[in-house]
């Protein structure tokens, strides 16, 4: 792999896993295009870990207090001080991530007379030869997105009563709901088996259809990939291999740097579009990305070949 080869990709892993397009979709697409062969998945790790980077100094004071809550929480429950009813701003975020991060455990569940967990079978379809499965997980991101989008507009057409006793328009809940995290979590679950449904698209447009803000279901969906991230690469470190020596050092760092860079300027970007109400741009971009790529998945089913690099599927 070259220096070019590893900017390329964490330019394109770190816009994509923020914004709602998929990352694991995109990086399939472009190594199919490119004809770039991944020697194990160390590289793979090293730019999530470039993203994980950039989330967290984003939200490095929401996570340092989430992390002290977490302590607290912790000290309570030993202590049998803990009470639902009673919990702050922080540990009620901090309990509906935990909540939220439980479907995540069904990737470890066995798939009945495969012999494959659910994990691997994810992992079959990230390496597999075809595009056609990214094509048509870019598709179903693009409706989620524009159902997402229809919910808030629903949503922001009720009239509630402020602080004041004036009617004003509803921007949705706030607070999340332990059925909200539940959902949320399960659909990030179902991201991370279909390479091309976008994580932060897909349980940014489930919290809106739960009723939840756009900013609520923005910042959730963030502090929510922290721990998944952080957890997929622990996962993977077993089978690193000698992966490292194959690629070279600089490519490994120029990749994470790129990520890390290109993903903290995502997310800002992310946030002023959800602020601005402009995710329609997102919802077409993958609704016209899956369309082309699902047609040229079949058309490469149909000659039995790779159109851009002539090697056989």
């Amino acid at each position: 792999m070259t220096i070019f080869d590893a900017a390329l990709q964490g330019i394109i892993q770190g816009a994509t896993e923020f914004l709602p397009v998929s990352s694991s979709g995109h990086l399939s697409i472009s190594q199919h295009m490119f004809g770039i062969e991944l020697p194990g998945i160390l590289f793979d790790i090293m730019l999530h870990l470039g993203t994980l980077l950039a989330v967290v100094f984003v939200y490095r004071q929401l996570v340092w207090r989430l992390i002290k809550e977490f302590g607290s929480l912790c000290n309570d429950v030993i202590h049998q001080k803990f009470k639902w009813s009673e919990m702050n701003r922080d540990r009620r975020l901090l309990m509906m991530l935990i909540i939220g991060l439980l479907p995540l455990f069904l990737l470890f569940l066995p798939i009945p007379g495969t012999g494959m967990k659910v994990k691997d079978f994810s992992e079959m379809l990230a390496s597999d030869s075809s595009i056609l499965m990214e094509g048509l997980s870019l598709l179903l991101t693009s409706a989620l997105l524009f159902l997402g989008i229809f919910a808030n507009r629903q949503t922001r057409q009720k009239m509630v009563k402020n602080r004041e006793g004036e009617m004003v328009p509803s921007k949705g809940r706030k607070k999340l709901h332990t059925a909200d995290a539940l959902v949320i979590g399960f659909t990030q679950c179902m991201a991370a088996v279909f390479p091309g449904l976008s994580r932060s698209g897909s349980t940014l447009s489930v919290g809106l259809l739960r009723g939840v803000s756009q900013q609520a279901a923005l910042d959730y969906s963030f502090v929510l990939g922290i721990p998944s991230i952080a957890a997929a690469a622990l996962v993977s470190l077993k089978d690193i291999g000698s992966a490292g020596e194959s690629i070279g050092a600089a490519p490994l760092i120029v990749g994470m740097a790129v990520s890390t860079v290109v993903g903290f300027l995502a997310i800002k970007l992310l946030k002023w579009i959800v602020t601005t109400n402009k995710m329609e741009i997102f919802a077409y971009y993958t609704l016209i990305a899956g369309g082309i790529v699902t047609v040229l998945g079949i058309i490469e089913h149909i000659m039995g070949k790779n159109l851009f690099t002539g090697k056989p599927l």
